[in-house]
């Protein structure tokens, strides 16, 4: 008895709910509501990283005994990397947040001695997009210019003592004669960017028309002092002055708005005056004949201009016209507008656009209402070809806004499916091209064990097609061919042909099933005739295997049951389909299905258990898009049962009742929003809908019929689209065509009625010999409904449905009546295969689906001209090199490049390891090339398709720059030809160098030309030049041996160490040096010879140690060289490689020399032992 009580406290633990919703964590974040106060077992939730953590793929926690579960505690959010942060050049970094590059690390930036940083903000943080911030930029700290003091002089060597000096650099003063120096005779330019010496400070300056925006009364050296002018004056120099050792620089001062006296042709003003300042206004009037340029008669004085400028036209004048795809002639210039009424202009049009008389060159008016016409240009539009249509038999030009109907191929339409092109601004629309109606492809479908009937490849739009599966095959509802239909959407329904059985002819034997044919892993029961009998007794069965029927049977181990359960039969084996029925001794109540079944994967549902006790159950949950049939209560008893249907759109997966089991729902189905729908609604031969909408219909809608007068409907008056097809379509018939019954007198134990015959709808009600209850049916066109019968019918009840391996929870304890079905739905990387439903027949569960694993599809094919774009529903196999995987289901769409379209459906589409057939890239035509000044093309045309080629041919005299021929290149051609003389017209200056012999107007191509150099000068290069296709080659340069040298050049990472002059004489030179860690190649000393300077050295680069390579090469730092992270060139760099890998070279590989910043980082491999 205590084993008992204990079994039974385990039992309850079993079964426990999960009090309050799933924990919330910190980096992670819980998807969905989650309200209610207890959830049940097996209830999921799915958790997402929060910005800046990533994982591969979702976490999900589950309810289990009470507790919630992580399915996978090894999954958790990560931080996501950020990668290096960059350097600066003359500054570091440190880690001021975190250990590692990624998410909420933090480095803060800092400037060597001698340079500051631009900017503020001196930090970089890893975020969620990764590193914030720009990377902090150092430069050289400067210091404002030095003015030489009173009664004295600057001995700097500096040349521009206005420009600002660098850190580090010295000025020196010095004395007139007979003055003496007070304070240091020399300062420098220190870190901060101030002059060393004695502290300097300003007064707050006195501004004439002006005031200071600060209260401040004195300023330090450095500080800025910002003041604003008075209305009517601006600032002398900028609206800031800085404190120096010489006073405020600049000087702060405002100056007045000044306007000189307008000049008006045709017209006079006042009042009159020499100056006018700033707000000043003055009124003009225009002499007879003439008009304000602009609205009213007055201009105001801004900031030295006259607003708006005062001006006298004749007529109301009209500005510089703006021409849309056209131009004025060349010599008419924006400056000579506006003009008066009455004047006109010239104009021509682009290229594919017109005047309004369709000339070349035509006038624009200036007229009261302004220029006309007021659309001088407009396209023309020309029609000469229709790609795969009925192409004019002459070219048909339209102009813009007119429109042309058109005839494309069978099969094929214009864009939009229109027919009809409109000439727009930018041409046809749409575009002269028949482009393939949606068509379906056999190779979109996955046929297995079947094939199709005809040789055809694809299909268009509401054709049709049959296919036939074979022997032994049938499709779903168990037909040997079946027509589909190319939709929209793709193939409806999509064919399926799955193993089958026919009814088997048995010799002295008879099957317990009315079926015809029969699913894989169907089991078929059978009797022997009397005084017959089998290997197995009088009675036995068949299964449906991939060979046929076969007598050999599936086992399944004999279950433990425990002590209070009674069970029947009591066999010594069990096989496929034998079903084991349950009960409670002693009044214990059963907790659990009533029946489990035997499967291939054994048996199924999981056993009941017998309690004394049994506990009521709360309102059932809430279903997603969904809702329980009935009206809800309080509490419900042990094993009652509560009905769901699923919302408008939404089709139910599972079992559309729950039970209370022991104070626990049995598994929620699931409602599945339907994508397909339905389109036109089906016509009915004598009948028409009585109110309909506009397709497309979606999954669940109905639409009611109606039967014309003198016909009669036979079936349900409304057709409902289900998984986008019309289902249950009724008859009309002819009312005096219907059919009557008749009464069956053959039957003797039914009593007889007044009646032999009864009309269409007519009711009957009677009873069998030995009954009470009486039964009822209904004449339907000459058939009984029900029909009529006396025989008892032991329809004999299914066990609750299986947890079919790999599909979702399916746990209930509901048994089914024979006929029922129950819909299967495959977890997530499952699909279904053999049918999606489960059929109860003959108190067995028939028809097993399976689930099996998607396949995924590799890479997908590439197409020419094309490319994939991005999709969110790729994945990666793990975190190498190995290609990409796309999941089955998997749509990807192609986009072509520019001057090319899309021929055929853009997507494809992953099927069990498979891609469909990709679309192509069909080049667009081109339309005429332009033409070139005396070019001549050919071949020519209206318009040219893709790869067509055209030639030109230039005038006598010229010849082509460049290749000849050019290219249609998708809607644009490749390049374009130029006719070019190729004579030179005129010698180029060389400053002193001067050609010998006359000179010529004109130079053949290949003619030379001497030059010479004047007394005293040298010549540098060649003394010749040569006229070249047009073009001068050679460059001589006489040059004086006294010249003078411009400042040296600077050098990458490094500086002369003296600070540069203006200009430097013959023979001078100066010194480079490089900056810290950078090492000097060359010549560190450059010498000023004839005006050039020697070649400067270079600064070699510095190496940075990088972690992520030596994370990939297995190796680290050596001892020696572990605490550093920089090396300058020629130094060398010791590693070691990591824990359990070892050197793939010789170990004197090991170490590796830094060059101009390069390292090559030796490789560790691991261990082969």
């Amino acid at each position: 008895m205590n084993i008992n009580k204990h079994f039974r406290q385990l039992l309850c633990l079993l079964f426990l709910d999960c009090k309050g919703p799933p924990p919330r964590k910190q980096i992670e974040v819980l998807s969905g509501v989650w309200s209610e106060q207890k959830y049940p077992e097996g209830t999921k939730a799915i958790y997402k990283c929060r910005p800046g953590y990533i994982t591969l793929g979702f976490i999900i926690m589950e309810c289990k005994n009470g507790d919630w579960v992580a399915r996978n505690p090894l999954k958790i959010c990560e931080k996501r990397p950020c990668g290096h942060p960059g350097d600066t050049p003359f500054g570091t970094f440190q880690l001021a947040r975190g250990e590692k590059f990624e998410y909420g690390a933090k480095v803060v930036y800092t400037c060597n001695e001698g340079y500051q940083m631009l900017g503020r903000i001196n930090f970089r943080e890893c975020d969620s997009d990764g590193w914030t911030n720009d990377i902090p930029i150092c430069e050289v700290v400067k210091c404002l210019p030095v003015t030489h003091p009173e009664n004295g002089r600057i001995t700097s060597s500096v040349s521009d003592l206005d420009q600002e000096y660098t850190f580090g650099q010295v000025v020196r003063f010095a004395c007139n004669s007979g003055f003496m120096l007070v304070g240091p005779a020399e300062i420098h330019c220190s870190t901060n960017g101030v002059w060393s010496g004695e502290k300097i400070s300003c007064q707050k300056p006195e501004i004439p028309n002006g005031r200071a925006v600060s209260l401040k009364n004195t300023y330090k050296e450095n500080e800025r002092f910002q003041y604003t002018c008075h209305k009517g004056y601006e600032y002398s120099n900028k609206g800031d002055a800085v404190c120096t050792a010489s006073g405020w620089t600049p000087s702060p001062s405002c100056k007045e708005f000044i306007c000189p006296s307008p000049s008006i042709r045709n017209g006079d003003y006042e009042p009159k005056d020499i100056t006018y300042r700033s707000g000043d206004e003055i009124t003009y009037y225009c002499t007879t004949g003439f008009y304000p340029s602009n609205q009213g008669q007055t201009a105001t004085c801004t900031r030295t201009v006259w607003e708006p400028q005062p001006r006298c036209g004749q007529g109301n004048p009209c500005d510089f016209p703006e021409i849309k795809h056209g131009s004025l002639a060349p010599e008419n210039r924006r400056e000579q507008f506006p003009v008066s009424v009455g004047s006109k202009y010239y104009y021509s049009c682009d290229r594919n656009f017109v005047t309004v008389s369709q000339r070349n060159w035509e006038f624009i008016h200036c007229t009261q209402e302004g220029w006309s016409p007021a659309v001088p240009c407009r396209r023309q539009c020309i029609f000469d070809r229709l790609q795969n249509g009925e192409s004019p038999n002459r070219v048909e030009i339209r102009l813009q806004g007119e429109s042309i109907r058109v005839n494309c191929n069978p099969g094929y339409s214009l864009q939009n499916e229109q027919t009809e092109m409109n000439c727009t601004e930018d041409g046809w629309y749409p575009p002269p091209e028949c482009i393939p109606l949606k068509t379906c492809s056999k190779s979109e479908i996955t046929l297995e064990n079947g094939f199709f009937s005809e040789s055809e490849h694809t299909y268009s739009l509401n054709t049709e097609t049959q296919y036939q599966c074979k022997p032994g095959y049938v499709t779903r509802d168990g037909k040997t061919s079946v027509t589909i239909t190319c939709l929209k959407s793709g193939w409806s329904p999509q064919p399926t042909c799955i193993k089958s059985c026919d009814m088997p002819v048995f010799e002295n034997a008879k099957a317990k099933s009315n079926g015809t044919w029969f699913k894989l892993n169907d089991k078929l029961n059978y009797e022997c005739h009397d005084g017959y009998e089998s290997q197995d007794g009088c009675a036995g069965s068949i299964v449906c295997g991939n060979d046929g029927w076969s007598h050999k049977p599936v086992y399944c181990e004999i279950p433990e049951i425990e002590y209070n359960l009674n069970t029947e039969p009591k066999n010594d084996s069990y096989t496929f389909g034998d079903v084991l029925k349950f009960s409670c001794r002693d009044g214990l109540k059963r907790v659990g299905p009533d029946s489990v079944q035997c499967y291939d994967f054994g048996w199924s549902p999981d056993l009941p258990t017998c309690k004394e006790q049994t506990q009521r159950c709360s309102p059932p949950p809430q279903l997603l898009n969904g809702k329980v049939k009935e009206t809800q209560r309080e509490n419900y008893e042990h094993n009652e049962l509560v009905e769901y249907v699923c919302n408008p759109r939404f089709l139910l997966k599972g079992f559309n009742k729950i039970q209370c089991v022991d104070g626990r729902w049995t598994d929620l189905p699931i409602c599945i929003e339907v994508e397909s729908t339905c389109g036109e609604v089906p016509n009915l031969d004598y009948g028409y809908t009585v109110e309909t909408s506009n397709p497309p219909y979606h999954h669940g809608e109905s639409v009611e019929f109606s039967c014309r007068e003198e016909f009669t409907m036979i079936g349900n008056k409304s057709v409902t689209c289900k998984s986008g097809v019309w289902i249950q379509l009724p008859q009309c018939i002819a009312t005096n065509e219907l059919e009557k019954c008749k009464y069956n007198l053959s039957i003797p134990e039914v009593n007889r009625l007044n009646k032999t015959e009864f009309d269409h709808n007519e009711n009957i009600s009677y009873r069998c010999k030995g009954k009470s209850e009486r039964k009822h049916s209904t004449c339907i066109n000459g058939r009984w409904d029900p029909k009529l019968s006396c025989t008892e019918v032991q329809m004999q009840s299914c066990p609750p449905p299986p947890q079919i391996p790999n599909a979702q929870n399916m746990a209930t304890t509901i048994n089914y009546q024979d006929g029922e079905k129950v819909s299967v739905v495959c977890q997530d990387d499952y699909m279904i295969q053999d049918g999606d439903e489960l059929v109860c027949k003959d108190g067995q569960w028939q028809s097993i689906p399976h689930c099996v694993e998607k396949t995924p599809c590799p890479q997908p094919p590439q197409i020419e001209h094309g490319t994939i774009k991005s999709s969110k529903f790729s994945r990666k196999m793990d975190e190498t090199l190995k290609p990409e995987l796309y999941a089955h289901g998997t749509k990807l769409n192609y986009a072509c490049e520019d001057g090319f379209r899309i021929s055929g459906n853009d997507e494809i589409m992953c099927h069990m390891g498979n891609w469909s057939s990709p679309p192509r890239c069909v080049g667009l035509p081109c339309a005429p090339p332009h033409l070139i000044p005396h070019g001549i093309p050919s071949p020519k045309s209206e318009s040219y398709q893709y790869g067509e080629e055209v030639t030109y041919q230039c005038t006598e005299g010229l010849v082509i720059n460049g290749p000849a021929t050019i290219k249609c290149l998708g809607g644009k051609w490749s390049h374009q030809p130029e006719c070019k003389n190729m004579d030179c017209f005129s010698l180029p200056d060389f400053g002193n160098a001067t050609p010998i012999g006359r000179q010529k107007a004109v130079y053949r191509s290949g003619e030379k030309v001497t030059y010479k150099c004047p007394r005293h000068y040298l010549l540098d290069g060649p003394n010749t030049v040569q006229c070249i296709n047009s073009q001068w080659i050679g460059k001589p340069i006489c040059k004086d041996p006294n010249e003078k040298c411009e400042p040296p050049p600077t050098i990458d990472n490094g500086d002369t160490t003296t600070f540069p002059k203006s200009e430097y004489d013959p023979g001078s030179s100066v010194e480079y040096q490089c900056q810290s860690m950078y090492v000097l190649e060359g010549n560190k000393v450059i010498t000023c010879s004839k005006g050039q300077w020697s070649t400067p050295p270079k600064c070699l680069d510095v190496c940075k140690i990088s972690e992520d390579i030596m994370k990939q090469h297995n190796i680290q730092l050596g001892w020696s060289s572990k605490k550093r992270r920089y090396f300058p060139t020629r130094d060398t760099v010791q590693f070691e490689c990591i824990r359990g890998h070892r050197v793939q070279t010789p170990p004197q590989s090991l170490q590796a020399t830094c060059w101009d910043g390069k390292l090559d980082y030796p490789i560790c491999v691991k261990h082969s032992g």
